[in-house]
């Protein structure tokens, strides 16, 4: 039989046992919810990797064929003489300076859509007249981004951009659109970013110039046979070729950054399944360990 002592000792005891037995399970319990949830997080950026590198290959295999609509609309501004070396780069903006910001609707992509937001504010920052610029916003991400900071500057968004590889069409849409917004420019600047390589892009800047600047150009006026409807077509033809090559290069390098991204995140993943698991092991075989010592010392009690 116990004494009275060692029941009441027992007794007293049982609380705290119970105590941590519960915080240990509990701690357990919590490690284990975090670490399934880091498992199925990397199951998902596995499979958006394997889903973008299949997007990627497709992206650059159109870049490809998308690049001599781009060539083809830049060599004739060049030929037409309508830009100067200094203009070639259009940082800054003149008065009357329409921006098309190139994005798409999805993200998880680094910084690609950011990168042309922040360009955009550079332009606008550097701008004492920022009020005669207006801003066509192509994708969800650049209205998003833009929409609040400059909402009298914005012209007109676009929409539905990323879910699909570009199309001419769509860039034929946003080409229509700004020409019949009614809106007169000087000078029109598309911003994009410009692939490189899978883990390199650069955002880009490609000026456009307005039909006006055309039908002015000296290497233009010199054919009498060009009429203001042939030139008025051919503008907006090339402007739609500028557009779908912007959006080419920026779906190739959105899905090579958002493969590059989803392979960090992966990897991100695996060294915190490996953290997590070492702490779960670890601190199940403390409670083990304290669980067999308090009844080790209470066997020795009796």
């Amino acid at each position: 039989m116990l004494g009275v002592g060692t029941r009441s000792t027992l007794q007293a005891a049982m609380p705290l046992l119970a105590a941590n037995q519960t915080r240990g399970m509990a701690t357990l319990k919590d490690i284990r919810v975090r670490l399934k949830s880091v498992t199925n997080i990397r199951k998902i950026t596995q499979s958006m990797k394997m889903v973008s590198a299949a997007k990627y290959a497709r992206a650059e295999r159109d870049l490809k064929n998308a690049r001599s609509f781009g060539s083809g609309a830049q060599a004739f501004y060049r030929n037409a003489e309508l830009e100067t070396p200094e203009e070639k780069e259009a940082e800054v903006p003149k008065p009357g300076t329409l921006i098309l910001a190139i994005t798409s609707d999805r993200g998880l992509c680094g910084a690609v859509h950011s990168s042309v937001a922040k360009k955009v504010r550079a332009i606008m920052a550097s701008e004492p007249d920022a009020a005669n610029i207006k801003v066509v916003c192509v994708g969800d991400k650049a209205k998003a981004m833009l929409a609040k900071q400059f909402p009298a500057n914005i012209l007109m968004m676009f929409n539905d951009f990323g879910k699909k590889p570009p199309q001419f069409g769509d860039a034929l849409t946003v080409a229509t659109n700004v020409l019949e917004s009614g809106y007169e420019f000087d000078r029109g600047i598309i911003l994009y970013n410009r692939f490189k390589s899978v883990v390199s892009y650069t955002t880009t800047a490609i000026p456009v110039f307005s039909s006006a600047a055309i039908t002015a150009s000296p290497k233009i006026s010199i054919y009498d046979s060009l009429d203001e409807e042939v030139l008025k077509s051919y503008y907006e033809y090339s402007l739609a070729s500028l557009i779908f090559y912007a959006m080419k290069e920026n779906a190739c390098s959105e899905q090579s950054s958002r493969m590059t991204a989803m392979d960090s995140a992966s990897k991100n993943a695996g060294e915190m399944i490996q953290k997590l698991t070492l702490t779960f092991n670890r601190t199940r075989q403390a409670v083990i360990t304290k669980e067999l010592i308090e009844i080790i010392s209470g066997a020795a009690a009796l």
